[in-house]
């Protein structure tokens, strides 16, 4: 393990769909009755039994030394009740471990989703909040059997704070 650690500041970027594109997509409201379309969630979820819940999380502030993926299905997340949230990603990779260059930070407003592609490294979400409850669409095993996490700072000497 390193003995030094780095903090690297991530600005949180205002999300858009093309921003978010490495990563996977955002999803704003559409009219009731529109077909379905690319700018719909496009998911994957055939590897299991999909699982869509709320889960309440507390304020944790906003640094972080782990990120975490998911490779056999897509993950959408979204607050409840309108509230601003961030999360930090680095884009699928065929590597035990992200490019440590690679991860951003977004700002997510509260009228929308995100939906991470499959393998998207993901820390978050984070909020300044006491707690905000969440929506998730993963599978029902995804935290058990498709659940890899990077210690970045055992990996890189690195901790990242969002700003």
């Amino acid at each position: 393990m390193n003995q030094f650690i780095t903090l690297k500041r991530l600005p949180a970027e205002p999300i858009t769909p093309e921003s978010f594109r490495p990563f996977g997509q955002v999803i704003f409201p559409s009219p009731d009755g529109a077909s379905f379309g690319p700018e719909d969630a496009q998911l994957h979820l055939k590897n299991g039994t999909p699982r869509f819940y709320i889960m309440r999380l507390e304020k944790k502030g906003r640094r972080f030394h782990q990120i975490t993926r998911h490779r056999q299905c897509t993950q959408c997340l979204g607050s409840l009740a309108s509230k601003e949230w961030l999360i930090a990603v680095a884009p699928a990779s065929q590597s035990n471990q992200p490019d440590p260059k690679a991860i951003q930070a977004f700002q997510i407003p509260g009228d929308c989703f995100i939906k991470l592609d499959r393998g998207t490294w993901h820390a978050g979400p984070y909020f300044d909040s006491q707690e905000i409850d969440f929506y998730n669409l993963e599978l029902s095993d995804t935290n058990i059997v498709d659940h890899q996490t990077c210690n970045l700072t055992a990996a890189f000497g690195l901790e990242y704070e969002i700003v």
